[in-house]
């Protein structure tokens, strides 16, 4: 079985400027990325995709490789991240390496670690599963959402109205930290969530997306408490 890691990290972030190299808790945030990649020893390749020098350099320097950089069609705003990994598997492709998995992460995820990228590779080997995806619940359940119409707030789910929230169905999310998932399924599919998704169950405290500087803060005060435990 042959692996790649693939870190997604291109230069042009808009809401928070140079976000996949800012420092968080003290380093570059790509570096808690690249890091649980190289620690969980599960990984042929370990390498980042990116259009930007700074941010190659300080891949490189952490461990990772850089053998060449994004297209300039993958590296705007549009750009989405299974055209990002088709690009990287077909230079692969043009360079004679081919895996059997992949991994894509994410470089603003710093509650990624080892043991996750581990635990998710065995699962997708033993289940013969086409993706493995970390999720976490909604802290509310959505059933009970409020939308506002004519500046009325409405029930979204009127029916569920005087169903108890503990009697509801729990409704993930993704994560946004990492995809498993098998290279010749989404190369045929051409979607990471394909038909056969396993799912990671994660704790609330080990993810925070974030989009914006109040979510960093809070990402950095949830990280401080899972260090200190």
């Amino acid at each position: 079985m042959k692996t790649i890691a693939i870190i997604t990290a291109r230069g042009g972030s808009k809401r928070i400027p140079r976000k996949n190299i800012k420092k968080f808790c003290g380093k570059p945030i790509i570096l808690y990325s690249i890091e649980a990649a190289i620690n969980s020893a599960v990984f042929d390749e370990i390498m980042v995709s990116t259009d930007d020098e700074e941010i190659a350099d300080i891949s490189r320097k952490a461990g990772a490789k850089v053998p060449f950089f994004r297209s300039p069609e993958n590296s705007d705003d549009y750009a989405v991240t299974s055209d990002v990994l088709k690009e990287v598997l077909m230079r692969y492709n043009q360079m004679g390496k081919n895996f059997d998995y992949g991994c894509c992460i994410y470089p603003t995820a710093p509650f990624i670690t080892a043991s996750k990228l581990k635990r998710a590779l065995s699962i997708i080997e033993k289940k013969k599963a086409d993706t493995v995806i970390p999720v976490v619940a909604y802290s509310f359940p959505p059933q009970r959402a409020i939308i506002i119409r004519d500046g009325m707030a409405k029930m979204q789910f009127p029916e569920n109205l005087n169903i108890r929230s503990q009697d509801l169905e729990p409704i993930y999310h993704d994560s946004g930290q990492f995809y498993v998932f098998n290279i010749s399924s989404f190369l045929e599919s051409g979607v990471l969530m394909g038909k056969n998704v396993i799912p990671m169950i994660m704790d609330g405290l080990e993810v925070q997306d974030i989009d914006n500087l109040e979510d960093w803060e809070i990402a950095e005060m949830k990280y401080r408490i899972g260090e200190s435990k």
